[in-house]
């Protein structure tokens, strides 16, 4: 196509570039471009979740020792990364995650998130745009987590359900669910604002080769009200992230690319981001034959090392 006729640019030269554009301005770019695949996608799927997470740049490290981080909204239905907002470390996102709804359209839909996004600012932000919420509780919420895991003892779950056992990646795993309804659990229900219902997720998982038993208890609110389908599911769905940021890094090798500052490594994560969208619309759409050869790592490195090589990709018939 000609594009770079002198060849692809050095890593000096895209470190420059990277640290030049504004990086604000860059992420709005991929929510627009991505926007148009996802109105396309999402019309095929089940009510859509919103899965909210931060991931940091371990390629750069500030003045101060730490590493930038990214908070992003990630389509579980699409496996379309919608909008990030950047933030100086990882004790910053709760600031981030508000910033963020405003940027999205959630009306009717379901905003999963970690345990950063328990504060009253951001309930009221879901509520008020019209989504659900199911959100992690950790002990960055001590009266309330703690509170609740007390308060259990004393209430029966309205329903219980278990899935599994199931085999996948060596392990054997079994999941119990405990649907409680919040309102009679939570000591200061009035600071919601509304329906909270309690999921207690319970798994017991043994390793194959070693026969090792483990134990893991989490503890969910939401808005859901408790006789919805599917609660359990919605929990793993929010896991979905988590796998994506996995991919960053070992698809496109995300936390060994270095970058100076966090401008640079901000618009290296919406390039990457970008990528990883464009082979998430690509393998729901339509696979080339000749793509089949490779694997979608391979095929996904190969693509995102040259503009030239994207190019080619999105534009082939």
């Amino acid at each position: 196509m000609g594009m770079l006729k002198n060849g692809v640019p050095s890593e000096a030269t895209l470190c420059r570039v990277d640290n030049g554009i504004n990086d604000c301005a860059m992420a709005d770019r991929m929510q627009e471009f991505v926007e148009v695949f996802h109105a396309q996608l999402r019309s095929r799927s089940w009510r859509e979740i919103i899965c909210v997470d931060g991931k940091a740049e371990r390629g750069t490290v500030l003045a101060n020792g730490r590493n930038p981080d990214i908070v992003s909204a990630y389509s579980f239905n699409t496996g379309i990364t919608l909008a990030t907002e950047a933030c100086q470390e990882k004790s910053n996102e709760i600031k981030a995650v508000p910033q963020l709804i405003d940027k999205l359209d959630i009306a009717g839909k379901i905003v999963t998130a970690d345990a950063m996004a328990m504060q009253k600012d951001i309930i009221d932000r879901i509520r008020g745009k019209g989504a659900d919420f199911l959100i992690e509780l950790k002990a960055n919420q001590p009266s309330l987590r703690y509170g609740v895991e007390d308060r259990l003892k004393e209430y029966k779950p309205l329903y219980s359900y278990t899935e599994g056992p199931e085999l996948g990646h060596g392990r054997i795993e079994t999941r119990t669910y405990n649907i409680y309804d919040g309102l009679e659990i939570i000591a200061d229900k009035e600071k919601w604002g509304g329906n909270m219902t309690i999921i207690e997720y319970e798994a017991e998982t043994v390793r194959k080769t070693t026969a090792k038993h483990t134990r893991e208890k989490r503890l969910y609110v939401s808005s859901l009200p408790a006789d919805t389908p599917f609660l359990g599911s919605i929990v793993r769905h929010h896991w979905s992230i988590e796998s994506m940021h996995w991919g960053l890094d070992v698809n496109l090798l995300q936390d060994k690319v270095k970058r100076k500052s966090a401008k640079a490594a901000r618009n290296l994560d919406t390039i990457q981001r970008m990528v990883y969208s464009v082979f998430s619309i690509w393998k729901g759409l339509r696979k080339k034959r000749s793509d089949k050869r490779k694997g979608v790592a391979e095929l996904m490195r190969h693509v995102s090392m040259s503009f030239t090589r994207l190019m080619r990709f999105l534009y082939q018939k």
